[in-house]
């Protein structure tokens, strides 16, 4: 798995302030994407022991609410495994910080993947520019859901975060 860069107290990709780990690999390649420099898989770093060190020690942090995964995407199939690995490590270390998905496939297409229960919100969808609206909370285009993923679990149907 490779990354693009590590963001420090971040209030813009997900609730509170947040780590967000950038990843490389995207193959949705949404016109207009904010980020189609992450879309290479071969771009970025390395997420090796140091960068995984470096987010471990933002997350250590008590004011921090969680760590967010974006990009590219981290549902890239390259990068599935060791997110999960990953999601897995941070919810035993860090039981109390949420963990944030962005995507650009749709809760239904990953909704079986094994990584999903570690998952506190999922944001679903690719990017659409003619639905762009700044004031989407959370989200780039109107298309996309932010998706309670405890709570959809639970009650066997998607349940929004926030519309």
């Amino acid at each position: 798995m490779r990354y693009h860069d590590i963001t420090k107290d971040d209030m813009l990709n997900g609730e509170g302030l947040r780590a967000v780990l950038w990843l490389s690999g995207c193959s949705h390649r949404c016109p207009g994407c904010q980020n189609p420099l992450t879309w290479d898989p071969d771009g970025g770093l390395p997420f090796d022991e140091n960068a995984k060190k470096e987010l471990f020690s933002l997350l250590a942090r008590d004011y921090l609410s969680g760590l967010t995964l974006t990009g590219g995407d981290p549902l890239f199939p390259a990068n599935r495994q060791e997110v999960l690995s990953l999601v897995r490590e941070v919810n035993t270390r860090f039981p109390d910080k949420t963990i944030w998905l962005y995507t650009g496939y749709s809760a239904e297409e990953v909704f079986s993947w094994e990584g999903l229960p570690y998952i506190d919100i999922l944001v679903d969808g690719r990017y659409e520019e003619a639905k762009r609206d700044p004031a989407a909370l959370w989200r780039g285009s109107t298309n996309q859901r932010v998706i309670d993923v405890k709570k959809s679990l639970s009650e066997g149907e998607f349940v929004l975060y926030c519309r």
